[in-house]
């Protein structure tokens, strides 16, 4: 491995730990919830353990720039930046289901050097960096190589799609043609495409916080990463992840064409 980039993985992956775990001392502790300016829902759990990110990162790379959910954006002319989302699926969490994670991601601009998610209540790490390839648990992982959209799984966050409703549409038509569709969605759905267990995941709204991590582990694992114009990208405001055999196909269907 490059030493680089071996580096910032460990680094993505022991920020990702330190603050899932932070983040998994208030799950389903019956914590009170606020609500942010955006109408999202937010707590002190995941503002704690974007706290635990910032800390550490302040003090092994203090030259570095950090941009997070919960608390914005640190040195924004920093080369380098942190990209942080300490609870990824906060609906999720709020309410005792255990499909939420921790995402970070280290990126130059818009390049993403490491990214790390990490699922503290079901135990799984994910980690990859560009040539690294995706580390599943300390195992290589890959995309499964189902190429019959008529045996695929797939899946959304949200399949109601409210801010565009011609791509819910297109989602249905999609998922008709799917063995199964199921909507367990925010990163828990990158983590099955990821490790193989479902084709294809479709989100219509992504912050960077939320894709940034998400983009190496997918394609290192040997999917296809791109949002809904088909650009290679963690901040095209949405995304389509998939294995390789059905990339084309799936993109089709939702009528975008890929670009690398």
């Amino acid at each position: 491995m490059d030493a680089q980039s071996q580096s910032l993985m460990r680094a993505a992956e022991e920020v990702a730990r330190r603050s899932g775990d932070v983040a998994l001392g208030f799950f389903r502790q019956g914590i009170q919830v606020d609500t942010k300016g955006d109408g999202t829902p937010v707590t002190v759990a995941d503002q704690t353990a974007e706290k635990t990110a910032r800390a550490w990162i302040e003090s092994h790379f203090p030259e570095d720039g950090i941009l997070g959910e919960e608390f914005g954006e640190t040195r924004p002319g920093a080369k380098r930046r942190w990209i942080l989302d300490p609870i990824d699926g906060t609906k999720t969490f709020i309410r005792g289901v255990p499909l939420w994670g921790t995402l970070v991601a280290v990126a130059e601009g818009e390049r993403i050097l490491a990214g790390a998610a990490y699922f503290p209540p079901v135990g799984d790490m994910l980690v990859a960096a560009p040539g690294q390839g995706c580390w599943w648990n300390g195992k290589r992982s890959r995309v499964s190589e189902e190429a019959s959209l008529s045996r695929a799984v797939v899946l959304s966050t949200d399949e109601r799609f409210l801010v565009h409703p011609e791509r819910g549409e297109k989602w249905r038509a999609l998922a008709a043609k799917a063995a199964i569709s199921r909507t367990w969605g925010d990163c828990y759905g990158y983590l099955l495409v990821a490790t193989g267990r479902a084709e294809a995941m479709i989100d219509e709204v992504l912050s960077p916080w939320d894709a940034a991590a998400l983009q190496p582990i997918i394609e290192e694992a040997g999917g296809v990463f791109t949002d809904w114009t088909g650009t290679r990208t963690s901040f095209g405001g949405n995304a389509i992840a998939t294995n390789a055999a059905l990339a084309s196909l799936v993109r089709e269907q939702l009528s975008a064409t890929t670009r690398t």
